[in-house]
């Protein structure tokens, strides 16, 4: 198992090789847990945070972030809106990469496209990239961690959490968080299509770091018996074990809603995320020609 950290660029082959078993495109969650199987990373090493005190973004995440986004400049890769990530054509030919010349390429266009808008704006400095630039622009994900994390309340964050889920459908969702209880927070019933619906038992964690699959163990202890499923929600990451136990053969399933899917569920309601559109106003030559 490697136990050291890899470098961004060379995580750049095995996230093309991770797409290509998932069948060409995956969402970021399904390519970090390909890759960190396929490479055989170790728990420890995976859930080395990147800066716990502006990201719940792991260290290999963050690197894994920098080679998609390098890899998607070099034409190898095209995203959604929603976060699904897929090879392009010339990917599918290619198959594989000289890292170091997808840095060189990339590095070049990028200073090329800073000079020209320099020159545009009159500007005479010129801006050289820097590594820890951010990433898709993603400030807004770093404050809301900051916010969740560090300024409101538990007891705030299970009526968030519970907010959430009614959003998302569920119905009788309650509160019950009761210290002793194994880490049990609350409980709803979700429903699907209005037809069918099934007990869940949730567990809300602020927290700066990565779920072990003990916690999962504990959480999976006491909900047996109570639930149909459960649901793991958390400001921070899950290791690959906890990944993995949650989601054991022959055990009740546990849904596991980490920081990254937290803050777009969170987006897509609306909860406390404001989406501002910019307003495009263009004139239509036809209509008036036509009066």
């Amino acid at each position: 198992m490697p136990h050291v950290m890899p470098t961004f660029d060379s995580l750049m082959n095995p996230l093309l090789e991770a797409l290509f078993e998932l069948g060409g495109s995956g969402s970021i969650d399904e390519i970090y847990e390909k890759i960190i199987e396929m490479q055989k990373i170790d728990d420890e090493l995976a859930s080395i945070p990147h800066n716990p005190e502006k990201s719940n973004l792991t260290e290999i995440g963050y690197r894994m972030a920098w080679a998609r986004t390098y890899l998607k400049k070099y034409g190898f890769l095209e995203n959604s809106n929603r976060g699904v990530w897929a090879l392009t054509p010339l990917a599918r030919e290619k198959r594989k990469i000289n890292p170091k010349d997808v840095v060189k390429k990339v590095r070049e266009a990028d200073k090329e496209a800073s000079r020209k808008k320099l020159r545009k704006t009159s500007r005479e400095d010129e801006i050289e990239l820097a590594d820890n630039a951010e990433i898709d622009n993603d400030s807004w994900r770093e404050n809301l961690y900051q916010l969740l994390t560090n300024e409101i309340a538990p007891d705030a964050f299970e009526r968030l959490t519970q907010r959430l889920l009614r959003e998302s459908g569920f119905i009788h969702v309650e509160v019950t968080g009761r210290t002793g209880d194994g880490g049990i927070d609350g409980k709803g019933i979700a429903r699907i299509h209005g037809f069918m619906s099934f007990h869940v038992i949730f567990q809300c964690k602020k927290y700066q770091g990565s779920v072990s699959a003990g916690d999962i163990r504990d959480f999976r202890g006491a909900m047996v018996g109570r639930a149909d499923k459960g649901l793991f929600i958390t400001t921070g990451t899950f290791t690959p074990a906890a990944i993995k136990e949650a989601t054991r053969d022959g055990a009740p399933p546990i849904d596991l809603v980490d920081g990254e899917h937290l803050a777009e569920k969170l987006k897509e309601f609306g909860l406390g995320i404001q989406t501002e559109m910019i307003e495009k106003v263009t004139v239509d030559k036809q209509w008036f020609r036509n009066l």
